[in-house]
């Protein structure tokens, strides 16, 4: 299907106005997509909310089995959330931890993820060691390891950072985890949609993600997998009647499947919508999407680093579509504007909110630009074009 480009460009209608290159904080949906979720809110308001979902209770449970073709899983380790903060908390405290239990992460954890680490530090009295990354940006599986031992309790990994281009050692860091028996909880918020993922090859026991950015889906979806095998290691913070069902007027048994971390009341035109975004990805073909995200993003460094003002901070071969750049000739809010200003959407990576590795790296603020599958060599052109004006 990729092949048929000017098709998905024109299921794309965005594109026709705009340059959008900040796929990694939100995608352009699809016609498909805003039609599933459009078409969803007008039966509630034709018929009612909850008369809707039980005429639609095809549709919503299309939800599991899209992502669990997505990520080779069966449905039932499959969870809805409503962003992929919740999907990662919600699992994250699922982990039974006592005083002086360890957990393991890296320099280039999420910003979001790394507070809550410190949060439960601070509330748990746990210990949270981070792993620094490796000349080419990677986690050190070397260090990583050697910090796998003793009363290490669970690993938490971001497999492509929000503020770098990286691909971080996935499934080398499962096969690690797995050899120490320590849970392991990767963040596929950036991944999810633009690289090709395999829970069983991954090696995690919980993985979550987002609808909004490189899958394509509405705002305020995400979704989280948890593997069969480790759902009885983890213990929900907290329950409703749809993650857990009573047994007696005093007793109560939790859910046996990956919706025992879901709540009863979601935005269900949304998780609709997801699906169908989902179903949308797997209809083009992941492998496809992955080759070409990489090959545009790989695209966009090179001509990039044709302008001596402008420093492009990826390095090492298994990189994203993120690029994450500096320009000399002006602090990254002031061209970030300037690119708004002409039609061009880009991101700034923020110094404050990525102080664990920006600042372990001596960077300030950011540009970032994240393709993806629908956009073109001549936009790439036209962006470095646009950056390289005054």
């Amino acid at each position: 299907m990729l092949s048929d480009l000017d098709r998905i460009r024109r299921q794309t209608p965005a594109v026709a106005q705009l340059i959008h290159f900040n796929n990694a904080g939100a995608s352009l949906n699809p016609d498909v997509v805003t039609e599933a979720v459009m078409a969803h809110l007008q039966l509630e308001q034709r018929i009612g909310a909850y008369e809707a979902a039980v005429v639609a209770d095809a549709h919503i449970e299309n939800f599991y089995k899209a992502f669990a073709a997505l990520l080779n899983c069966q449905p039932s380790e499959i969870g809805w959330a409503e962003n992929a903060t919740h999907a990662w908390n919600s699992v994250f405290h699922a982990v039974a931890l006592l005083p002086g239990d360890r957990i393991v992460t890296s320099q280039s954890e999420y910003a979001s993820n790394y507070l809550a680490l410190l949060h439960l530090a601070r509330l748990r009295q746990v210990h949270i060691d981070v792993v620094p990354n490796a000349a080419n940006g990677q986690v050190c599986l070397e260090r990583l390891e050697r910090a796998l031992t003793g009363n290490v309790r669970l690993l938490a990994l971001t497999h492509v950072p929000s503020q770098s281009g990286v691909v971080h050692p996935a499934a080398e860091a499962g096969k690690l985890a797995r050899a120490h028996g320590i849970l392991y909880l990767l963040d596929a918020c950036q991944s999810a949609g633009q690289l090709a993922l395999d829970v069983d090859a991954l090696g995690c026991d919980m993985l979550t993600g987002t609808g909004r950015k490189y899958l394509r889906g509405p705002r305020g979806t995400g979704f989280l997998y948890v593997r069969e095998t480790s759902l009885q290691r983890l213990t929900p913070e907290w329950v409703d009647m749809h993650a857990a069902q009573f047994t007696g007027p005093h007793t109560y048994r939790l859910r046996d499947d990956a919706r025992r971390f879901e709540n009863w009341e979601c935005f269900v035109a949304g998780k609709i919508g997801l699906g169908v975004a989902v179903d949308y990805a797997n209809a083009i073909g992941m492998d496809g999407i992955e080759k070409r995200v990489r090959e545009l993003a790989a695209c966009l460094r090179d001509m990039l680093r044709e302008n001596p003002a402008i420093t492009v901070h990826e390095a090492g071969s298994d990189l994203s579509g993120i690029v994450t750049f500096s320009s000399a000739a002006q602090t990254a809010e002031v061209l970030h504007k300037r690119l708004l200003h002409k039609g061009i959407n880009t991101s700034v990576v923020r110094l404050r909110n990525n102080l664990l590795d920006l600042g372990q790296r001596s960077l300030g603020d950011l540009n970032r630009a994240s393709v993806h599958y629908y956009n073109t060599e001549d936009e790439i052109a036209l962006f470095c074009e646009a950056v390289a004006q005054r």
